[in-house]
């Protein structure tokens, strides 16, 4: 009976310990999806509507660059940091700036005021991120969000009707007669007609895939974007720096491309993901 006791209470206190630094321990609910931040897709019953969710840094709710550390001791809960000034906690983009490897990770409130960087690293994120025990690292937190993005449905394929079903019901129908006639007309002059000229070659487009960009990341500081591009110029790719804005607020997307075949695109993929930016996706600009 005194060992079931004992079982129970070191239980209890096993759950206690989870994540100490942080001021909540329940895990929110983009946690327990196990939500890594990629693109997904959904189809509709018709197969007809499409639509896909992509992330979307939001600096408004939640953005810092300061120093963190890890203090070299294993801790549970996954990829997080914990700060004072966060208020909830929230799914984030955590950026190593001195090396350019980043990792989707969780927020949280950090419980006390330590001295030393006020940036904790859980030993998992520390691992991603490329940051050694005891060493503090420059660290840029943003929160993100899901943008969910509506494409348009493919214009349905439109084939010509088979002659042989023209013959037939035209045999019913005088003006499907007429229509039957004009087409064999028409694919009689095709055939004697002399092979068109080849036409004057055009200058050459940069890809043929329809999506032949990777996007490797939105950032909300030009600053950031150029960072970025600069670490993947100096890995051998071609990147460009385009700029936008939504709801009045500018943000620079760094693309990777173009890419002329899928295995080239498979291939960025791959080394971008090697980087550290496992986000990355094919998109058309």
């Amino acid at each position: 009976m005194a060992s079931k006791t004992t079982l129970k209470v070191a239980i209890v206190l096993g759950s206690a310990l989870f994540l100490s630094g942080c001021e909540d321990t329940k895990l929110p609910e983009f946690l327990k999806k196990n939500d890594t931040g990629s693109a997904s897709a959904a189809t509709g019953k018709s197969g007809r509507a499409q639509s896909r969710e992509r992330d979307v840094e939001a600096p408004e709710i939640f953005q810092l660059a300061e120093k963190g550390l890890w203090d070299g001791r294993p801790s549970l809960g996954g990829v997080w940091v914990a700060h004072p000034d966060a208020k909830d906690p929230e799914r984030v983009i955590i950026r190593n700036q001195s090396n350019g490897k980043s990792v989707v990770g969780a927020l949280f409130r950090r419980e006390r005021e330590v001295p030393g960087p006020r940036f904790q690293v859980s030993s998992d994120a520390a691992e991603a991120l490329g940051m050694l025990a005891g060493a503090p690292a420059e660290l840029s937190v943003t929160a993100l969000r899901k943008e969910v993005i509506r494409e348009a449905p493919a214009a349905p394929s439109e084939d010509l009707d088979d002659p042989a079903d023209i013959e037939q019901s035209s045999l019913d129908d005088p003006i499907a007669a007429a229509s039957a006639a004009l087409a064999k007309t028409e694919a009689a002059s095709a055939q004697s007609a002399p092979p068109p000229k080849p036409a004057v070659p055009q200058a050459a487009a940069a890809s043929a895939l329809p999506k032949p960009y990777v996007q490797v990341g939105i950032f909300s500081f030009e600053a950031n974007a150029e960072q970025t591009a600069a670490e993947l110029r100096k890995a051998g790719m071609t990147v460009t720096i385009k700029p936008g804005s939504s709801n009045g607020k500018s943000f620079w997307r760094v693309l990777v491309g173009p890419v002329g075949t899928q295995a080239e695109r498979s291939a960025a993929l791959k080394k971008t993901s090697a980087m550290g930016f496992t986000d990355a996706y094919p998109v058309s600009n």
